[in-house]
């Protein structure tokens, strides 16, 4: 459920209670300088937030809703950071993407309530962006071995796809695969509050393979 302020700020309740355990994976691997793009930023509020906690970072939200852009934009100037640039209006599935450079991508919430060739492209944009080293954060929900990893996990599968049969919690080692295509390698799953995950991918440098999800 989302409120409003009326600034135009949105509120998610979910973004208040995740922001925390999302930022204790993130922010402490990002470089000092380091610039970092948002996919889907959605309310703005976990953008906020970050860029409040590192200040030596640049962050660039995005989101293809006009309504979710005017939100992002309505927070950043609610806390008056300097290091968070206005949002754009960037959909995965259009390329290429309107942004230059970033050093890491962060996609919290997306995959599973979007049909799959978005997936599909996220991980080719990610791919064509980053440079080697450069890191692809997806944060939600994740089937591990093709299975669920709790019971609520798996009626929030059964509702998604009731609502529309392209959704679904995705299977991490199939999210692996087009990765692996795009030169991103699977680094880690850091486990997290309500049955989420911290899914994180790196681009690899040309020639180089490393382990996969199963390794």
């Amino acid at each position: 459920m989302t409120a409003m302020h009326a600034d135009r700020r949105r509120h998610a309740p979910a973004a208040a209670r995740n922001r925390d355990p999302i930022a204790a994976v993130v922010l402490p691997r990002l470089l000092q300088g380091a610039r970092a793009l948002e996919i889907g930023s959605g309310t703005g509020e976990h953008v906020v937030h970050f860029a409040a906690l590192r200040p030596d970072t640049s962050w660039q939200p995005s989101d293809p809703d006009p309504a979710c852009r005017e939100s992002i934009a309505a927070w950043t100037a609610h806390t008056g950071l300097a290091n968070v640039a206005p949002p754009l209006d960037l959909d995965v599935r259009i390329a290429p993407w309107p942004v230059a450079e970033a050093d890491f991508i962060l996609c919290c919430n997306l995959i599973h309530i979007a049909p799959w060739p978005c997936t599909a492209a996220l991980l080719q944009g990610a791919g064509r962006l980053l440079d080697a080293g450069g890191e692809l954060l997806l944060y939600g929900p994740f089937k591990r071995g093709g299975a669920h990893t709790a019971a609520s996990n798996a009626a929030f599968d059964a509702a998604l796809r009731r609502e529309d049969p392209d959704w679904g919690v995705r299977d991490l080692e199939a999210v692996a695969v087009p990765a692996a295509a795009n030169g991103l390698s699977f680094v880690e799953a850091v486990p997290m509050p309500a049955n989420n995950f911290c899914a994180v991918f790196r681009k690899a440098e040309p020639g180089k393979a490393e382990p996969g999800v199963g390794a």
